[in-house]
């Protein structure tokens, strides 16, 4: 029997409704949840991200002050728009697109980022935050992955993850949440040092793939009826496609689905989760200035 598929891409609206409803109702006080994205340069992925972005802050009715550089932006004038938007206190979120141009450090620039305003979840603030429990904004697509799981009732309690790949963005801090004691879980986590990883993943009963190649997970990698989460977006050439590309995961999806339980399809997976918890942060931020008065 094949694995349910996991639809982030309807998860992940019915998170953005949630969002709208709420931001409808802090505009009633008088505050409307603002988003400022900086994108440096014109990378065509990075491009399509900032776009989707900025149709969901439409989308929930957030107000959107997106900021695009040219590809020549010092890594000075950068930190100086970041200063400025720190400053702004009608400005609840600052993102800074990754990767940056080769000439800007991204650690500087994610440091210049205020943690009070660090919906990513990126800042070492955050982070530690995350590490011990303490209330901060959890990094879009770790968080995406543990709302997936909660909203399709897959028990975390006790059970095993394994996560393959160990990225600041992805691996290690999903590592952490899931090992925080709302999930429970015991973790592992596979690498490029690992030996023989085929003997970690088939004991998981959550299997992550996040290391950005595809097909590293195949079906006789995957213990028979796991939950199998696949974070990886992978561009391969396909001429039927009017791009000249398709999308696919780091899971080999036609046969992982015929031994797993459930499945994320790449694309309307995790992806789409990823920006809906952005806005879920934005919201978080602008909610947190409403406290502070």
């Amino acid at each position: 029997m094949s694995a349910q598929i996991i639809d982030g891409f309807e998860i992940a609206r019915q998170e953005r409704e949630r969002v709208a409803r709420e931001t409808a109702l802090l505009k009633e006080k008088g505050i409307t949840p603002c988003l400022a994205v900086i994108l440096v340069g014109e990378n065509p992925a990075s491009v399509s991200y900032v776009t989707g972005k900025e149709k969901a802050l439409a989308e929930v009715g957030m107000k959107d002050k997106s900021i695009r550089l040219p590809e020549s932006t010092t890594e000075q004038e950068l930190l100086k728009i970041i200063d400025e938007l720190n400053n702004d206190k009608s400005v609840h979120g600052i993102l800074v697109q990754l990767p940056l141009p080769k000439h800007i450090d991204e650690e500087k620039v994610i440091m210049a980022i205020s943690p009070e305003k660090d919906v990513d979840g990126f800042h070492p603030v955050s982070v530690g935050n995350m590490m011990i429990g303490k209330k901060s904004y959890l990094p879009c697509t770790p968080h995406g992955v543990l709302v997936l799981l909660k909203t399709m009732n897959i028990e975390t309690n006790g059970k095993h993850a394994v996560i393959v790949g160990r990225s600041n963005i992805v691996g290690k801090p999903l590592a952490i949440l899931l090992a925080r004691k709302e999930a429970n879980s015991t973790v592992t986590i596979c690498h490029t040092g690992t030996k023989d990883i085929a003997s970690f993943t088939k004991q998981a009963d959550i299997l992550i793939a996040a290391v950005g190649r595809p097909n590293t997970i195949t079906a006789d990698m995957v213990k028979p009826g796991a939950t199998v989460i696949d974070v990886g977006v992978n561009r391969i050439p396909d001429d039927t496609k009017k791009s000249g590309f398709r999308l696919v995961g780091d899971v080999d999806f036609d046969s992982v689905k015929e031994v797993a339980s459930f499945i994320t399809p790449v694309p309307r997976g995790v992806g789409p989760m990823t920006i809906a918890m952005l806005m879920h942060n934005t919201l978080e931020a602008a909610l947190n200035t409403l406290e502070e008065k």
